[in-house]
């Protein structure tokens, strides 16, 4: 029996609008291939044959994320995915058929959160999907119950300083609340996409010490393969240019740490 027959027997709580994907695909054979492949998980699919369509169609809908081919005619993914980042923070995976690194560097320098060398399996596709989705609502655990007087904190990820609101991390001039899932420089609103969250909370989580690239990998974009750093490497850049390039340092030969002061 599928899960809709089972959920037509029974009296049960509204069933969740599904995810909202758009592909935008020249490839008629891809484009199509992509869709059903999508439809096929549950997924509701959009489509859009070049980049032009493709901004129109973004900005007459409402996505959960967006899928862009790096070589499309009017206005090519690179273009498209920035004009997109100048409106939303919406998840976006870059789709390459070559996979070289200018493909790969202009895509997540543009904006993308993922990239996908062609063809691709469902299964592949899927997982990286799931995993931009799981960023873009995520939620951190919440401190456990306030630590008595001279102990250390119940949870260091969510730790503050004196006068600072619950789950508030302080960093010079950045302020990074862990609950409500804000950040601010010098007092203004820092706009992050998922991606670039869940890495600057990675490093807020441990101020001062030095994370490979390969576990920012593993626990940003949950690979459990030998991923591309270079997805790392680009994130860090752009999340540089938002928080101050000094707040962020490289280490030679190890990775990246955010400075405390």
């Amino acid at each position: 029996m599928s899960v809709s027959e089972q959920a037509g027997r029974v009296s049960a709580p509204r069933i969740p609008d599904p995810v909202s994907v758009l592909v935008v695909e020249d490839d008629a054979t891809i484009r199509r291939a992509v869709q059903l492949s999508l439809e096929r998980y549950g997924y509701q699919v959009a489509v859009a044959e070049n980049g032009l369509d493709g901004l129109e169609a973004f900005r007459a809908g409402r996505y959960d994320l967006l899928i862009l081919d790096v070589m499309l005619p009017e206005l090519d993914g690179i273009g498209l995915c920035r004009r997109i980042r100048e409106e939303s923070l919406v998840p976006v995976l870059m789709m390459s058929a070559r996979g070289d690194a200018l493909d790969v560097v202009s895509g997540l320098e543009a904006g993308a959160d993922d990239y996908v060398v062609k063809p691709v399996d469902t299964p592949v596709l899927v997982a990286r999907i799931r995993t931009l989705l799981r960023r873009a609502t995520f939620r951190p655990a919440e401190p456990e119950t306030t630590p008595a007087r001279g102990a250390g904190p119940a949870n260091p990820a969510v730790s503050a300083a004196a006068g600072t609101p619950p789950g508030e991390l302080v960093f010079g001039d950045l302020s990074v609340n862990t609950l409500g899932l804000e950040v601010h420089r010098g007092g203004r609103p820092v706009p992050l996409t998922p991606t670039e969250l869940r890495l600057l909370l990675e490093f807020a989580a441990a101020p001062g010490a030095v994370l490979d690239r390969r576990r920012l990998l593993r626990d940003v974009w949950d690979y459990g393969w030998e991923g591309d750093t270079r997805v790392v490497d680009l994130c860090v850049l752009r999340l540089r240019k938002k928080i101050g390039a000094e707040r962020i340092e490289t280490v030679r030969g190890f990775g990246y740490k955010l400075v405390r002061g």
